[in-house]
């Protein structure tokens, strides 16, 4: 029997939860860990679409990326989004596992999923941020049609569009504050999903272009990632296993 425990403590062996950021909220959130699991369903955030697919699925258990419950609650109604998830989790029995800043930093994880799908090279860093070498230089507008392509969405440049580019720093969804140890590692660009405006100030002003390419689009081809090391573990391949298809980018 496959139980909710059992994967929590593979997903710990990947992407061990006590890495997680003291703001994080990563773990078992919702559920018994006793509980039998009937088949995982992986995705980005929790929403109503999420949770459809899943019951759609006949899966019991629900593993995302980004957590709930950030913040503590002190009354869980349907006034608010969360807790209209929350109640719709606990109401249809669904569980939920998060594995959100330990498998951002984790060896495999999100920003080792996003340098690898760039083609990067000699790849260096630690915590969030990777950083790495073109296999050749490019101008920046042509890396950024690049990783549009394999991304799958729109890629803003920000700065020199003909600057050339030689080595990339990126770390996935909202990580532009890591640019500035990026560019102290070499970095002449850096790719992330969202970028804040005065950070786009202070990174041109040090001739570093950088490159928003979407929460969504820098993170979902984790979740993909992590159903694959999943898949590989011996007493889990038989489960049902699925990724949500209909989740799309919250600004869609």
């Amino acid at each position: 029997m496959l139980t909710v425990q059992r994967v929590y403590e593979l997903i710990d062996a990947l992407a061990p939860f006590d890495m997680q950021a003291d703001f994080d909220n990563s773990g078992l959130l919702v559920g018994n860990p006793q509980a039998e699991v009937t088949g995982i369903h992986l995705a980005l955030d929790v929403t109503d679409r999420v949770i459809d697919d899943a019951l759609a699925a006949g899966a019991n258990l629900i593993v995302t990326h980004h957590p709930l419950m950030f913040s503590a609650r002190k009354r869980l109604t349907e006034a608010d989004y969360e807790g209209h998830l929350l109640i719709r989790l606990i109401a249809n029995g669904l569980s939920l596992i998060a594995a959100h800043t330990n498998f951002d930093q984790a060896s495999g994880g999100m920003n080792d999923t996003l340098a690898g799908l760039l083609g990067l090279e000699n790849i260096v860093g630690e915590g969030f941020l990777r950083v790495g070498d073109l296999s050749a230089p490019m101008t920046a507008e042509a890396f950024a049609d690049f990783a549009a392509r394999q991304l799958g969405d729109t890629v803003r440049v920000m700065g020199h569009r003909e600057a050339l580019i030689h080595r990339v720093g990126l770390c996935s969804g909202g990580g532009c504050d890591e640019w500035a140890d990026a560019h102290a590692m070499g970095a002449d660009a850096f790719l992330t999903g969202e970028v804040k405006h005065h950070i786009a100030l202070d990174a041109s002003y040090h001739g570093v272009v950088l490159l928003e390419a979407g929460h969504f689009a820098t993170e979902n081809p984790g979740i993909f990632a992590l159903m694959k090391a999943l898949q590989n573990a011996p007493d889990i391949v038989q489960w049902k296993m699925h990724i949500s298809r209909s989740e799309r980018s919250a600004y869609e």
